[in-house]
């Protein structure tokens, strides 16, 4: 038996920051992990797509410029560039960052084993002051005839694998689904993408959905909305049959139905709560009813982002140490991104999420590369810029842009909307030129300032 101040169930990105934060104040941390140090963000999900997409965002942004050429995508050494910005799937290089930050290590499957205690192999670690839940979560595989048995990819074969798959099946058009479906497609892959919706992304604005789909259709892939599948077998190829009657066959099937908590056999049961889908906690990130027990990242449900885990990881870590804290930026405040071409950035609430709150809105929207900087970032690409203003306290809450690299023009329109900061101060916060930052007066300009 081993005493820590705090124990870290899971060393994903959420629970690393927790840890580190705790080790660089003077606590003494363990963490426990039975996979990669770094988590799916780092090796499975956000480094590889991003390293996957970043080719083909160049590309397309190259055939916008004239006077410039462009030759094939290397599909190989895209592959090999992937595998480097993922360390090949080695952790080696995250555990010195805990080292140094005072945290311990211990490898193996983590579970509670009642108040303040967590077994791991052999091992039982005795938590002083906290334990913290930083189990994230799977991808989910729902109950569709024969999908299991077809051996689906998820994101993790989604953004490792080694090799084009000739056709390639997608399952969900959410983040994961309209992402993959452009990667892969660039790369050579026949792929079809089947959504049940009557629009791709949507959670976000329906001119995201629709840029993103005709951007997609554009590439070659086979959008199918309002499509059910029925069910699915693996004789050979992976035969899927929708319920329209339809049939596809495919190499591969990729699964992205969206993600499971990662609550069940970590011991809940010891504690007297039964693991049924995400950890619920207040907004100190306490499970209530359980002081000494924190949940963040993936696992609580609240926002499955990385860059939100990672702020919950450092609010509970405050909140250990003895801070006053609370959540501010979390719900629809968080802020989003779609690495597609267009890429998509949103933070606050949509308009249609507005108005059935109950707010009193008025929404404008401009051309993203109307203006000056437009002449040279993204000339002639689809993109809107959308903001929606509570007309009562004349503040922005929310903000959608989407267009060619638009990802970096968001933390402006986060700041804007977690501060709430007034239309007449924003109007004052002059952008430079030409930069396409720029967007910011148009929109200002269109509300009537």
């Amino acid at each position: 038996m081993r005493e820590f101040d705090v124990v870290v169930v899971g060393a994903g990105v959420a629970g690393e920051v927790a840890a580190g934060r705790l080790g660089q104040n003077g606590l003494s941390v363990a963490i426990v992990e039975d996979r990669l140090v770094g988590g799916e963000c780092s090796f499975y999900a956000c480094m590889p797509s991003k390293a996957l997409l970043r080719p083909v965002e160049l590309v397309r942004e190259v055939r916008r410029v004239p006077g410039l050429e462009i030759g094939p995508i290397d599909v190989a050494a895209v592959l090999a560039r992937r595998d480097d910005v993922i360390s090949h799937l080695d952790d080696a290089g995250q555990v010195p960052w805990l080292e140094e930050h005072g945290v311990t290590l211990f490898r193996g499957r983590g579970r509670l084993d009642g108040e303040r205690r967590v077994v791991v192999e052999r091992e039982e670690l005795v938590a002083r002051r906290a334990v913290i839940v930083a189990t994230g979560s799977s991808a989910l595989i729902p109950a569709i005839e024969g999908l299991r048995e077809a051996r689906p990819w998820t994101n993790i074969e989604g953004t490792t694998a080694t090799a084009v798959p000739p056709r390639l099946a997608i399952l969900g058009g959410g983040v994961v689904g309209v992402e993959l479906a452009q990667a892969w497609s660039a790369f050579g892959s026949q792929v079809t993408l089947v959504h049940r919706g009557e629009r791709l992304i949507e959670r976000e604005e329906p001119f995201a959905g629709a840029q993103v789909l005709e951007a997609l259709r554009e590439g070659g892939v086979d959008v199918r909305l309002q499509r059910q599948v029925v069910r699915v077998s693996r004789p050979g190829p992976v035969v899927i049959e929708l319920d329209d009657g339809a049939t596809l066959e495919a190499d591969e099937v990729l699964a992205a139905f969206g993600r499971r908590a990662g609550t069940a056999g970590i011991g809940l049961e010891t504690i007297g709560i039964e693991p049924d889908g995400p950890l619920a906690v207040a907004d100190d990130l306490r499970v209530p009813g359980h002081p000494w027990l924190y949940a963040v990242g993936d696992v609580n449900g609240r926002v499955l982002l990385t860059h939100m885990g990672k702020y919950q990881g450092r609010l509970a870590a405050d909140s250990i140490l003895g801070r006053k804290v609370q959540l501010r930026s979390d719900g629809a405040c968080s802020p989003r991104v779609i690495f597609t071409d267009p890429q998509v950035g949103a933070v606050g609430l949509t308009l249609g999420a507005a108005q059935e709150a109950g707010l009193r809105v008025r929404h404008v929207d401009v051309e993203t590369s109307g203006n000056a900087g437009g002449s040279f970032v993204g000339r002639g690409a689809a993109g809107t810029s959308r903001i929606v203003v509570d007309e009562e306290r004349r503040v922005i809450v929310g903000a959608t842009i989407t267009g060619a690299e638009v990802a970096e023009a968001l933390h402006a329109a986060t700041i804007a909307v977690v501060a709430e900061i007034s239309l007449d101060d924003l109007w004052h916060a002059v952008p430079s030129f030409p930069t396409r930052s720029e967007l910011w007066l148009k929109l200002l300009e269109a509300y009537g300032l």
